[in-house]
């Protein structure tokens, strides 16, 4: 069930706001293109997560998606597929 939608378009998430969102998150998957980085806030830390998931105009990269305590930020398509099937 979705609770919330928020269109990218028009909502603005700066890196401030983005980092709220991920520093409690126990893990982030960041899909650019084909390849994949697993991040974890309490050893990535906040420059590295904010450099792979905000995009070229200061603006969370979207889709960006929040299920339980994980984060997954960009597309890719196969893994979304498996990474919805364990949920």
């Amino acid at each position: 069930m979705i609770r919330e939608a928020v269109d990218a378009r028009t909502v603005r998430i700066g890196n401030a706001a983005a980092w709220e969102l991920l520093r409690k998150a126990a893990k982030i998957t960041v899909a650019k293109g084909k390849q994949l980085a697993h991040l974890h806030p309490q050893q990535d830390g906040k420059e590295e997560i904010l450099k792979q998931v905000m995009g070229p105009s200061g603006n969370l990269r979207a889709p960006a998606l929040r299920v339980d305590d994980e984060f997954v930020v960009g597309f890719h398509p196969d893994f979304y597929r498996q990474w919805l099937q364990g949920k």
